[in-house]
This record gives structure tokens, C-alpha cells and sequence, in this order.
């Protein structure tokens, strides 16, 4: 099944007892600032383990119902993927709940990071705000819970989970993970889509990656992209013979109508070496285009949203000290690893 043929209203009001609401954008706006500074609170730092190595692991779209028996292949899939991998952090592009009760479900699918003291990060998606709470209040619920690590909303930055969070070791940050909110839905005049990473997002990402930069002697801090939907250059990519891809492309990419010019920022900067998404269920893959790594996670849910590519599993990140680039693969609910890949930002092709 197709994303526009299950994301009609009638499916969702049958999880929710109630009709979907696309809330506009009024819910997040903000008087934005093109530039805002960056704060040093803001940044929450993690040290490479003592054999050099850090791992990160990726949940994406657990679209989980507390009290739906269809969620229950989620919750096994997380804690499955948690204990075989034993990740120093977690971050969750979103779309982690689908229905209401909407905290007790938020709660119940982050638990298992609770119980196995593993700190974690979201980056909200499309559908944690689609229910019984607003945006603001299901952000509220997560950094309620034990072990997160979202730092409180940003004055003057639209969205709810922007976070940077740096990885260090004796020599200074080695590594650098960004996180934005790229919100829910947009109603411009009746013009409705998917929303976008806003220029005081960018604004606030420039003022960081500017005071790391200059930390590091003039020189870019490689760093990681993590969102929920994926932009625009992703479809731009696919249409040319530009690029190179490995894994699982079975689902057009749902971007947002609009590019608010972030990968153009990203370049400008020139630290972002991968940009890494959910939202496209059917996706997972890895692409080189330029000189970044275009990527999605794997498909962490259920039954309770459209899902055609087989078991649900997790991606992950691993980062040696010293070391530049990263290994990165996928594993698999019940199967194991595959696509182990090691990238670094100069590699002429995909191996």
C-alpha cells in the first residue's frame, strides 16, 4: 500500500476514535531571527568510549499505539535492536506515536532506553502531533522521560526538538550531530504539504556550526544531519545519473513542496556530511551525491502504517576516534546485520 492511498483520513480516525487534524502552521510560529546565537547550554557533549569507538543508533517511524495489539511488533522490534547493539545513544527521526492515549504511548515505545540506561534524542515527526496533544505538549512528554537529552524549546526558533549534541575526545569535538524539527503540515492559503526546515532553524545551525568552527582552528567539524522529512534534494538526486545508491528504494521521497535552501546552508558551511531521515517507510538506503551522503533509517514500526520492505529493524552509526568518516549498516527484527558500509565525505563511489 501506498503512502497517499493509507494516509487518508479514515484510516487514521479509525486508530484515533476520532478525525485526523492537520494543525496549521500557527501551532509553532515564531518571530524568526535570521542569525540567532548559538549557547553552549544548548549543546550536550558525549565522549568516544576507551577503545575509540561511539555508537549511535537510529529509530525511525515506530508509529506506535499504546493498547493497539499492532504496536507490539514495535516494542519487540526496539528492545531487540537495543540489546543486540547496545548503542551509547539513540535518536529517533519521529513519527513515534500514532494515536491516542498520545503520552502513555510515547512513554511506553521510549521505555526501553529507560530500562536500559540508554541516553536518547527525537527529532519530532509529521504524526507526534497529530492527536490528543499539541506539538509543545508531546515534546513535554518526551523530555519527561528518563534518559533524554532534548534540551528545552529555543525562543525564536521555530519547532520544538533542535538539538546539537557534539562528540568528543581529549583533543576537542570530533564529531557533531544536528537535530531538527521539520515540523508537520503547512495551510499557506490553502496551499497544504508537508512543512519545511525554517530559516531560523538555519539561522540557529549556522550560529552554531560558525562557533565550532572557529573552536577547531578555522577548520569544519564533521558533522551528521537527523530529521524526520526528508528534503527536496533527495528527489533531485534520484533523477540524475549523478549519484550512487545502496539499499532498499521502493517509495518516491514526500518532501515538502518548498526548499528553504538548508543543503545550500549545509554546503556554505561545509561541515554536514550526511543528511539522515525517516518519514518514507519504504526507503533505506544510503546515496552519495556530491560530496554528501543522502540517507533514511530503516523502518522501526508496525502494522498500524503502511510498511512493504519486510522486517521492521534500526540503522546504525559507528564513529572511531580519530578516525574520519563512519561505518554505518542496518539491522534487521529477527535476521541479523547487512550493507555494512564505511563512508568518508572524498570517496568517489559507493562501496
Amino acid at each position: 500500500m501506498e503512502r497517499r492511498d493509507f494516509l487518508k483520513g479514515s484510516v487514521m480516525a479509525a486508530l484515533t476514535g476520532a478525525a485526523m487534524t492537520v494543525p496549521g502552521v500557527s501551532l509553532l510560529a515564531r518571530r524568526e531571527e535570521q542569525e540567532p546565537a548559538s549557547s553552549a547550554s544548548d549543546v550536550h557533549d558525549f565522549r568516544f568510549r576507551p577503545d575509540g569507538s561511539f555508537k549511535v543508533l537510529q529509530f525511525t517511524d515506530t508509529h506506535y499505539v499504546a493498547g493497539d495489539p499492532r504496536s507490539q511488533r514495535a516494542l519487540d522490534n526496539v528492545r531487540e535492536m537495543l540489546d543486540a547493539e547496545k548503542p551509547d545513544l539513540v535518536i529517533h527521526t519521529g513519527d513515534i506515536i500514532f494515536g491516542n492515549p498520545a503520552a502513555q504511548s510515547a512513554r511506553e515505545i521510549l521505555q526501553p532506553m529507560v530500562e536500559r540506561g540508554i541516553p536518547f534524542a527525537v527529532a519530532l515527526g509529521n504524526h507526534d502531533s497529530d492527536f490528543e496533544l499539541s506539538r509543545s505538549e508531546i515534546f513535554d512528554v518526551v523530555r519527561s522521560i528518563s534518559g533524554n537529552i532534548n534540551s528545552p524549546v529555543k525562543e525564536g526558533i521555530y519547532g520544538c526538538s533542535n538539538d546539537v549534541i557534539t562528540l568528543s575526545s581529549s583533543k576537542g569535538v570530533e564529531r557533531v550531530f544536528y537535530l531538527f524539527d521539520s515540523g508537520s503540515y503547512i495551510d499557506f492559503r490553502g496551499e497544504k504539504g508537508y512543512d519545511y526546515i525554517r530559516h531560523s532553524q538555519i539561522g540557529w545551525y549556522r550560529g552554531h556550526s560558525q562557533s565550532l568552527t572557529e573552536a577547531n582552528g578555522g577548520v569544519p567539524v564533521p558533522s551528521y544531519a537527523f530529521f524526520h522529512i526528508a528534503v527536496r534534494e533527495f528527489n533531485d538526486a534520484l533523477r540524475t545519473d549523478e549519484r550512487d545508491l545502496i539499499g532498499t528504494s521502493c517509495e518516491k521521497p514526500c518532501p515538502s513542496n518548498y526548499n528553504s535552501g538548508l543543503i545550500a546552508n549545509f554546503k556554505e558551511m561545509g561541515d554536514v556530511e550526511a543528511v539522515i531521515c525517516g518519514h518514507d517507510h519504504d526507503n533505506d538506503y544510503v546515496m552519495k551525491y556530491g560530496d554528501m551522503f543522502y540517507m533514511f533509517g530503516r523502518f522501526s514500526g508496525c502494522d498500524t502504517v503502511y510498511n512493504n520492505i519486510g522486517p521492521s529493524g534500526a540503522r546504525i552509526f559507528e564513529f572511531r576516534e580519530g578516525t574520519p568518516g563512519f561505518s554505518t549498516w542496518i539491522r534487521l527484527h529477527g535476521q541479523g546485520t547487512s550493507r555494512r558500509l564505511h563512508l568518508t565525505r572524498g570517496m568517489p563511489h559507493l562501496a
